[in-house]
């Protein structure tokens, strides 16, 4: 399912966050979240006419086929493209993104303002009468920080939370012995 691009951003940014010591482990990570992101990307790119990924997709002797094929505006995708551009600095990321974000805006856009789910990769003509609204709080904002400056909403300092909104990272360290003692009482 489309739901689980999230994955290749989140391990990136483990390795970014040094979760190992062993830095053999964390190339191997890294590795990984270039593969997934590669094979999400893959849904989009290689799947439907529109360039749209399906909402899910089934693996089998591998080969990759659609197994449910409406659009939903989701933002797993680009959000694990923001987090690897941001990593790695690969130009291919932002390039990705971009492609994306011009599919969605030529088969997904809607007269007058706004965005809608289409009910086939294939055949774009058919629109769901609504917009999602984690396509303006995320897709969009993954979106546009991926070609905004590092600096902006920087990933040392901020973290996402599930709906993407950043929240400052705590830098003074908790004792947690105090914690889970007054917690207890």
């Amino acid at each position: 399912e489309h739901l689980v691009c999230f994955l290749p951003g989140t391990i990136a940014l483990g390795v970014h966050n040094k979760v190992s010591e062993n830095q053999m482990e964390l190339d191997s990570q890294m590795e990984l979240a270039k593969d997934l992101m590669d094979t999400c990307y893959d849904m989009y790119d290689k799947l439907s006419s529109t360039k749209l990924a399906p909402d899910s997709v089934r693996f089998r002797g591998g080969a990759m086929t659609i197994h449910g094929s409406q659009f939903r505006l989701r933002p797993e995708t680009v959000e694990s493209l923001f987090y690897m551009w941001r990593i790695t600095h690969d130009d291919k990321y932002r390039k990705m993104a971009w492609n994306i974000f011009k599919a969605m805006d030529t088969y997904c856009k809607v007269d007058g303002v706004g965005h809608a789910n289409i009910f086939d990769v294939n055949s774009p003509s058919r629109k769901e009468d609504r917009m999602e609204s984690f396509w303006l709080a995320e897709t969009l904002k993954y979106l546009y920080l991926t070609f905004e400056d590092d600096s902006v909403i920087d990933i040392n300092k901020f973290v996402f939370n599930t709906e993407a909104h950043p929240f400052r990272v705590i830098e003074k360290k908790m004792d947690l012995d105090l914690v889970s003692s007054s917690a207890a009482s």
